[in-house]
């Protein structure tokens, strides 16, 4: 008998067991992760959250500050729930306050779409759909129903790794209530980039406050980092696998013409009609291919005016939505000042008349770029620059090819290939200089830990010039 009572109390610990680690389970599930439902049900978005999915329990919050502090949890908190369907993903968000506010005392800087978020009220929801905790889409909302949309690089380490030039297609609307404000949101899967049958993406939440001067995240992050770092992104867990449903192809064409009269001198310029447009079509499910002919760019927005002091020249961002998507698996071999490939310097030539530089036609291009697995990363762009016998300008080929491998947590490794030739396509056939050519080959190493407490770089690039 003396063997009962420790037998019976062994059974007794081993079933309490058993019952509280499915309830740990389940509790981390709710503070490191976010299941979302699927629904058949309709969501009109309005900013009225009377749609029964709403109604539920299963939202995010519990904020934590971000600034001024990043040891609490947020004064004004948020909660957050995302759901979706065959077709879209929706997102409801409640901004609290902690007492009545009035609609004059949210601070919105404009009203363009694509604002910047740090002087804004405003919510942001970031999605790692590849769980890589590198590269991100954002879409934010403030509380007027102001949109912005924008693509995230290098894990979010600094600012710059954002580019809100990137624009696609989902819908927002927003209400401001007496003590908080509401957005719906519904995100379109063709807009975004994932694995047919993905069960889980990383996701992450951020709320910018100006009434308390507070800035929170759903994932906490060390005020150390960039509020944007991937990091330390959250889960997101679908109730079923996703599938890829349909193809995924956009045309944007385009007509345009103009002509000019000079009344002083009595000479006109005969009107000229222009045609050509873009095609963007989805190989895969993170592979994509960009087609463009005779590209406009007047829907780009123009750079912002700087006055340069220095003897180097000014490297502005690229915002043609050719160049935009897997931008970084181009551009961000090398180091700042140090890059073997810079894109916009396509479509600019210098006019031999008067030593300036000036903008020169793209004929043509194609761009194949994204991910073919989990691990592998590969582009592969060729441009064709028209050529100008008034400026002394002729035409050049520009081909680019990179390949990027992951290795470890969040570090890759990666090679590049630059070439830039001459080669007039309009002066009696295909015309080839085999004496103005310059290319580069290049091989860079990335480090970011797990955490983001060790980041480097390393590279190694040469180049070969035969003008």
């Amino acid at each position: 008998m003396k063997y009962v009572y420790p037998l019976l109390l062994g059974g007794l610990i081993l079933a309490a067991l058993s019952t509280l680690i499915p309830t740990l389970q389940a509790q981390n599930l709710q503070v490191d992760a976010h299941m979302a439902k699927k629904i058949s049900e309709t969501i009109v978005l309005d900013g009225v959250l009377d749609e029964a999915i709403w109604q539920e329990d299963g939202w995010a919050g519990q904020f934590t500050q971000y600034f001024p502090s990043d040891t609490s949890l947020a004064e004004a908190q948020t909660r957050v729930k995302v759901v979706y369907d065959d077709r879209n993903i929706y997102i409801a968000a409640v901004m609290l306050n902690k007492g009545p506010r009035t609609e004059d005392q949210y601070v919105s800087t404009s009203l363009r779409r694509d604002y910047r978020g740090e002087q804004n009220d405003g919510v942001s929801f970031l999605f790692d759909t590849f769980n890589d905790k590198t590269n991100a889409f954002q879409f934010g909302v403030n509380p007027f129903g102001v949109m912005r949309e924008s693509l995230i690089a290098n894990g979010g380490m600094v600012a710059a790794d954002l580019n809100l030039a990137w624009d696609n297609v989902w819908w927002a609307e927003a209400k401001i209530y007496e003590d908080y404000w509401v957005v719906e949101a519904m995100i379109p899967f063709s807009t975004l980039r994932y694995n047919d049958g993905a069960k889980k993406w990383n996701l992450n939440f951020y709320r910018i406050d100006s009434e308390y001067n507070e800035r929170s995240t759903w994932a906490p992050i060390p005020r150390n980092f960039s509020m944007i770092a991937l990091a330390f992104m959250k889960e997101l867990h679908f109730e079923e696998p996703l599938k890829k449903r349909g193809s995924n192809v956009s045309l944007i064409p385009y007509v345009a013409g103009g002509s000019a009269q000079n009344n002083i001198d009595k000479t006109s310029d005969p009107f000229r009609p222009s045609f050509g447009g873009d095609a963007k079509v989805g190989l895969g499910p993170g592979l994509n291919l960009d087609l463009t002919f005779n590209p406009d760019f007047s829907q780009v927005e123009v750079d912002q005016q700087v006055t340069n002091l220095d003897r180097f020249e000014i490297f502005f961002p690229e915002q043609r939505q050719f160049f935009l998507e897997n931008a970084d698996l181009f551009a961000d071999f090398g180091a700042d000042r140090i890059r073997p490939f810079f894109s916009r310097r396509i479509g600019v030539d210098r006019d031999e008349r008067t030593g300036q530089n000036v903008q020169n036609q793209i004929l043509y291009g194609a761009r194949l770029s994204g991910k073919i697995t989990d691990d592998w990363r590969v582009g592969a762009m060729n441009m064709q620059t028209a050529s100008d016998a008034e400026r002394g300008i002729a035409g050049s080929n520009f081909s680019v090819a990179a390949v990027q491998r992951k290795v470890f947590n969040r570090s890759n490794v990666g090679m590049i290939f630059v070439n830039r030739e001459r080669l007039d396509l309009e002066q009696g056939g295909f015309n080839f200089d085999p004496t103005a050519r310059n290319s580069l080959i290049g091989f860079d190493y990335n480090l970011a830990s797990r955490d983001n407490r060790w980041t480097g770089k390393f590279f190694y690039h040469q180049t070969q010039d035969e003008a």
